[in-house]
């Protein structure tokens, strides 16, 4: 069985922003194997954050249907719906670890789904958080040139 890989909004934005240089080259590419294997995961909070992102802060924005069409491809993963226990969850993750609420949430829904990795360049590359590996792609990609 495939190890099932959390993706975050920033991965997720750079996979989809042609203008992000070697970043999207990265993340399109991580992206693409995790549609490949089928063990890609996100929650409700990443496809919103993708949306807002996407349409009004990165530097060509998209139209909004654009991205309303690839969040629809998406709906094919594993979406993992905040509920209300997730965020006390998250808040107790946020306490315990020091970390904003909004990566705490990240962190809750990937327990949540039970995933054995996070890829995101937010959090420390390496570390384990609640159980789960954070990965950031970036440093991957540094560390074997």
């Amino acid at each position: 069985m495939k190890d099932k890989i959390f993706v975050d909004t920033n991965i997720l934005i750079y996979a989809h922003d042609l203008d992000a240089g070697p970043r999207h080259d990265i993340a399109a590419s991580a992206v693409e194997e995790l549609w490949e294997n089928e063990n890609g995961v996100m929650s409700t909070q990443v496809l919103q954050e993708f949306y807002v992102n996407v349409t009004r802060k990165i530097n060509k924005p998209l139209s909004r249907a654009r991205p309303r069409g690839i969040i629809e491809n998406y709906l094919s993963w594993h979406i993992e719906v905040n509920e209300p226990d997730t965020v006390l969850h998250a808040s107790e993750i946020e306490e315990r670890h020091l970390l904003s609420f909004w990566d705490a949430l990240i962190i809750a829904a990937a327990c949540r789904a039970k995933v054995d990795k996070i890829l995101t360049e937010d959090l420390n590359y390496g570390q384990k958080i609640e159980g789960i590996l954070i990965e950031n792609p970036f440093a991957r990609q540094t560390k074997q040139d």
